[in-house]
């Protein structure tokens, strides 16, 4: 389609392409502007050496901490996003996550609508990635209008033993919701999935699936290897009339009636402080001086259980968790987080964070061995945010709520140890792991403490959305990715009846 697009998408993750879907029946000239490129499928795809100790697909750049302190981050740039490399569990926030909730260090606010108003949207995103799961097995699981599209991913017979000794000591263990075709995955090869990049391989991620949908449609367009560097207003101040990009070294620019900007996290509110200017000194959608603080990023740990009369022969491994902990710790007390299986930890793995030991003894220990991930909500906070400095983007992490999440691992290592764990070992996730990064552009009801309305409309620029994971106002304690997805759709269905009609 020839002329200038309606609307440019800024990032191809799972909230810009899931957009880009729900808008292409609309006929609108649409663009994608990704800054990476699609994944390749070479052999370093499965090569654990190569993506954990080698670190062949983490990105060539450094972000600093405040004070200077340099670090490489986790964050990947490619067609997909993160979701390339996600372990695709696409569960639903629970209802009392969307409601203020009393934590041991501080309180979760709630969500300016509730749970039953992103409900229809869970379930059509459900249908939309295929998920894979089962209702009925999980008490914090709240009401699905549908069931799920597909039975569950199967334990392996190694895990199955675990999963029942876990209920056998009073767990809830559930089917995670996975958005996997394990056949096609395994087809390719015998490994996890989970922090491994997805080339067509079974994966359901933003590029199989919301992007490969929405590019059917003749038109949308993608153009990789465009980076944008600022958006720029009309005189008023209000309207973006250019997004400004750069394109193989060659500086371009488009003039869009929409612009929805998706690049994550960090990179959208790096983008719209960078693109400050005298009408708006403090960056885009700024009024409330919110943009880029409440940054959120779950805290998350390893947790290893190993006892020499359990052999470990699965490949794949993650296929189940419990909420035992996640509204309480279980005896009355406050919340403290969500336990899934990790994708199988083999030793290849185990020597990126113990490089001293040799491969083959930490094979031995990883055969006794079975992974789990411990996850606690990571409260917001105005302290906590994302900064420009120049050309450095500073993250100044101040993690909230870390003593609840002691508190679940104890009870994690406790209940492993009485399902026949004898040694039970921990490793908490840091800065350089990106645990589902949100909220550094968050909705709400009132422009003076949220830069976006329940639409993901910025209050003070009317054709700009924000539709990725700084939306979230809050960061619950279960992966992020259906709740994006969720949203994508119901503000793609909000702008057809509305900003595309017009």
């Amino acid at each position: 389609m020839a002329g200038e697009p309606d609307v440019v998408i800024i990032g191809s993750g799972m909230g810009g392409s899931t957009l880009a879907s729900g808008i292409a029946a609309s006929g609108a000239n649409i663009l994608i502007l990704e800054a990476g490129e699609r994944l390749e499928d070479r052999p370093e795809n499965r090569d654990q050496r190569a993506i954990f100790q080698r670190g062949h697909f983490r990105p060539k750049e450094t972000w600093y901490e405040k004070g200077g302190q340099g670090f490489n981050p986790g964050n990947y740039y490619n067609v997909g996003g993160n979701t390339k490399f996600y372990g695709a569990v696409l569960v639903r926030f629970r209802r009392e996550d969307f409601e203020e909730m009393q934590h041991l260090h501080g309180v979760s606010p709630a969500w300016p609508f509730p749970y039953e108003e992103l409900e229809p949207w869970y379930s059509q995103a459900e249908q939309f990635f295929q998920v894979r799961g089962a209702l009925g097995q999980d008490p914090t699981e709240p009401f699905h209008s549908k069931p799920y599209a597909f039975p569950p991913v199967p334990d392996e017979p190694a895990i199955a033993k675990v999963r029942k000794r876990l209920q056998e000591n009073g767990m809830h263990t559930y089917s995670l919701p996975l958005g996997v075709d394990i056949d096609k995955w395994l087809a390719k090869g015998n490994t996890p999935w989970d922090a491994h990049p997805n080339s067509f391989d079974g994966k359901m991620d933003a590029e199989t699936i919301s992007l490969t949908n929405a590019l059917q449609h003749p038109n949308v367009r993608l153009k990789t290897g465009a980076r944008v560097t600022r958006l720029e207003t009309a005189e008023d101040g209000k309207t973006i009339a250019a997004v400004h990009y750069t394109s193989f070294g060659e500086a371009k620019v488009v003039r869009p009636k929409l612009v929805v900007l998706s690049a994550g996290a960090v990179q959208s509110a790096v983008l719209l402080l960078r693109s400050a200017s005298e009408a708006n000194p403090r960056g885009l959608a700024n009024r409330s001086d919110q943009v880029g603080r409440n940054f959120m990023n779950h805290n998350s740990s390893a947790v290893l259980a190993i006892s020499p009369g359990y052999r470990n022969d699965s490949i794949y491994q993650k296929s189940f968790g419990f909420n035992d902990f996640y509204l309480s710790d279980g005896e009355g007390g406050p919340p403290l987080g969500n336990v899934q299986l990790l994708g199988r930890v083999s030793g290849a793995i185990l020597k990126a964070n113990m490089p001293a030991y040799p491969e083959w003894l930490l094979n031995r220990i990883s055969a006794h061995a079975i992974d789990f991930y411990a996850m606690s909500e990571d409260l917001p906070s105005p302290e906590s945010r994302i900064t420009v400095e120049g050309e450095r983007i500073v993250l100044q992490w101040v993690r909230t709520n870390w003593q609840a999440h002691l508190d679940l691992v104890s009870k994690l290592k406790r209940v492993l140890k009485k399902s026949g764990f004898p040694i039970v070992l921990s490793r908490p996730f840091d800065k350089r792991t990106p645990s589902h990064q949100c909220g550094t552009v968050r909705i709400g009801n009132d422009p003076s403490s949220a830069p976006l309305d329940v639409y993901c409309r910025a209050f003070d620029h009317p054709n700009l959305f924000v539709v990725d994971a700084s939306y979230l106002p809050t960061s619950a304690a279960v992966n992020p990715a259906l709740s994006i997805a969720a949203q994508a759709l119901r503000v793609a269905d909000h702008m057809s009846q509305a900003d595309l009609k017009r």
